[in-house]
C-alpha cells in the first residue's frame, strides 16, 4: 500500500517526548475505562425466563443449560441472512465472532461464552464449521426472539448471571460498544495508519480506503476472513449441495 503522507522524522529524544505526552492521555483513558467498568458492575439486572428454548448440537435446550454449569454467560448474538450463501452472510458478525478463540481464561473466571445465531441451526452450524470456529453455537428459534432480544436486534452482545435456577440479564451493548471483542482494531489503533476507515481523524494523505457500511469487513465479495478458509479447502456450502462461489453482499 502506497501512502502519500508519512509521519515526520525526528530524533529519538523528540520521539520519546511526544510519546510521553500522549501516554498521559492514554493512562487517563485507561482509568476512565476502569471507572466505567466499575459502574457497569453496579448496574441492576432484570430477570429472563431460564426455560427459553435454544437449539444446539444435541437439539433443543433451555437457556439455563447454556451456562454449562457456570454462573455467568456472555452471549454474542450473530446476525443471519436466511437462504443466502456463505459469501453473503453478515461480515460484521463474522469479524467479531471470528476473533473469539481462547475461552479458557473466561472459564477460569466462571464465564461461558456462546454464540446465539439468528439463523436455523443446521445452516448456521455449517457456517461455523466452514469458518473453523469452535465456540458453543446455538440457534435462537423465532419463539425465543422476544424473550431474549426484546425489541433490540441481532449483532448485540449480552451478559447473564445465573442464581441457582434463575437467570438475569446484567448488561448489553451493540454498535461500537462491542469493539472489546476484537483485538484487530486495538492493534490497528496503535499503528501509524490506524483502521484506515473514512471516519477516522487522520492527517490528510493517510490511506483511508474503507467505508463503514460493512465494506471494512469485506474483500472481493466475501467477508475477509473467509478467504483463508477457502484457500485451506473448507467447504462453504450451507445446504449440503455443490460448494458455492463468492458473490457480493453486505448486511448493512
Amino acid at each position: 500500500m502506497t501512502a502519500v503522507y508519512k509521519p515526520p522524522v525526528v530524533s529519538r529524544l523528540e520521539w520519546l517526548a511526544a510519546i510521553d505526552t500522549l501516554r498521559d492521555r492514554e493512562k487517563a483513558h485507561t482509568r476512565e475505562g476502569d471507572a466505567i467498568a466499575a459502574a457497569r458492575r453496579r448496574l441492576p439486572m432484570t430477570e429472563v425466563d431460564p426455560s427459553t428454548p435454544l437449539v444446539g448440537g444435541n437439539g433443543e435446550v433451555p437457556l439455563i443449560d447454556v451456562f454449562d454449569g457456570r454462573t455467568q454467560l456472555f452471549a454474542s448474538y450473530h446476525m443471519w441472512h436466511d437462504g443466502r450463501p456463505a459469501a453473503d452472510q453478515c461480515e460484521g458478525c463474522t469479524f467479531f465472532t471470528g476473533q473469539v478463540r481462547e475461552l479458557s481464561y473466561l472459564h477460569q473466571r466462571d464465564v461461558t461464552f456462546a454464540a446465539f445465531c439468528q439463523g436455523p441451526y443446521e445452516e448456521s452450524d455449517r457456517y461455523r464449521r466452514f469458518m473453523g470456529w469452535e465456540m458453543p453455537w446455538y440457534s435462537v428459534p423465532a419463539e425465543s426472539h422476544e424473550r431474549l432480544v426484546a425489541g433490540r436486534h441481532f449483532g448485540m452482545k449480552a451478559c447473564y448471571l445465573r442464581d441457582q435456577d434463575r437467570v438475569y440479564e446484567t448488561y448489553w451493548t451493540t454498535g461500537r460498544g462491542v469493539e472489546p471483542m476484537e483485538p484487530s482494531y486495538g492493534i490497528l489503533d496503535m499503528t501509524a495508519y490506524g483502521r484506515q476507515e473514512i471516519w477516522e481523524d487522520s492527517p490528510a494523505g493517510r490511506p483511508q480506503p474503507y467505508k463503514t457500511r460493512g465494506q471494512q469487513f469485506r474483500k472481493d465479495g466475501r467477508p475477509t476472513a473467509q478467504w483463508a478458509r477457502i484457500a485451506a479447502g473448507h467447504d462453504d456450502d450451507l445446504r449440503g449441495g455443490p460448494s458455492s462461489t463468492g458473490s457480493s453482499g453486505c448486511c448493512g
